[in-house]
């Protein structure tokens, strides 16, 4: 961590520099973190970089594949087909009494797939992107807005075949007015993957370990947020019931099934809790990710 001697240095070198009739005006202290305001301005500053780094990477992933990014389309479609088979087919969960099970796994699955996605990935990141860490000065919270920028893109394809398979399969979903208003639980699902990346970025940075754990707490949250099947009616303890209802994830999927299978608005708590945590996350995830800023270097 910097000491507090070293910006006062900084200046002294900057008037040193600037004494000699040298420009230091855009100089800045290396490994020094920023305020929290000038590095929400450098982040800013960089915004056409981040996203076009996103788009780029998304464009790319599949250019070996001959398939190319026919794949965005495929990989959700075939991970929603084998829960089906699996859960719907062989093991008959349709008989649990789950209205168009169906769109209920569809919905489930492929919505919770991003932010799966944001919590296995983010541990790496930093490290991933070392050699562009140690070639250029740059917030490091481009690396986790990257990556949820291009987990986002991804989803649009998720979203595209959840609407389509949800019409075909089981009792057949048809279009109403109340679709739409998946769009502010997608930005509220975007917001809770930025805001878990920023944290698990710092973590996996300091303590690689925690990325071989990630696929266990992505089971975890997936089983005990009713992803494939309703939660609710299988841990009626109050204890269990009340951790249910305030898991974000949870509340997240009960308003996409809510819209998209009953055509009726999420109720004022799935929105309330949904949005605390979505803000909660996203804010408190920056700012912890922020005061990690100045270990961020290129040595690691």
């Amino acid at each position: 961590m910097p000491t507090a001697s070293e910006p006062k240095d900084a200046q002294q070198i900057i008037a040193t520099l600037e004494s000699r009739g040298l420009r230091a005006e855009n100089l800045s202290p290396v490994g020094v973190r920023p305020s929290l305001d000038a590095y929400v301005a450098q982040l800013w500053e960089r915004r056409h970089f981040i996203w076009m780094d996103a788009r780029h990477r998304v464009v790319t992933q599949n250019s070996r594949n001959r398939l190319g990014n026919i794949w965005l389309l495929l990989r959700p479609l075939m991970d929603a087909a084998f829960y089906f088979l699996i859960f719907g087919v062989i093991l008959k969960t349709t008989r649990e009494g789950i209205d168009n099970f169906a769109a209920y796994l569809i919905i489930g699955v492929l919505m919770f797939r991003a932010t799966s996605t944001a919590i296995t990935s983010a541990p790496s990141s930093l490290h991933n992107s070392r050699a562009m860490i140690r070639a250029f000065s740059f917030p490091r919270a481009a690396i986790p807005i990257s990556a949820v920028l291009r987990q986002g893109m991804q989803m649009l394809w998720a979203v595209g075949a959840m609407l389509v398979m949800i019409m075909v399969l089981g009792e057949h979903e048809l279009p109403n007015i109340m679709w739409p208003m998946i769009l502010p639980v997608l930005a509220l699902q975007w917001m809770m993957n930025l805001g878990l990346s920023f944290i698990f970025a710092r973590l996996g940075f300091q303590i690689p370990d925690v990325s071989q754990l990630m696929s266990f707490v992505s089971r975890v949250l997936m089983y005990g947020s009713g992803v494939i099947f309703p939660i609710e009616r299988f841990l009626t303890h109050p204890v269990a019931a009340s951790v249910i209802q305030v898991n974000p994830v949870y509340q997240m999927l009960r308003a996409y099934r809510g819209i998209l299978q009953h055509g009726t608005m999420p109720p004022p708590d799935a929105w309330l809790i949904l949005g605390a945590w979505s803000l909660g996350l996203l804010v408190g995830g920056f700012v912890y990710f922020w005061r990690g800023e100045a270990s961020y270097g290129g040595g690691q």
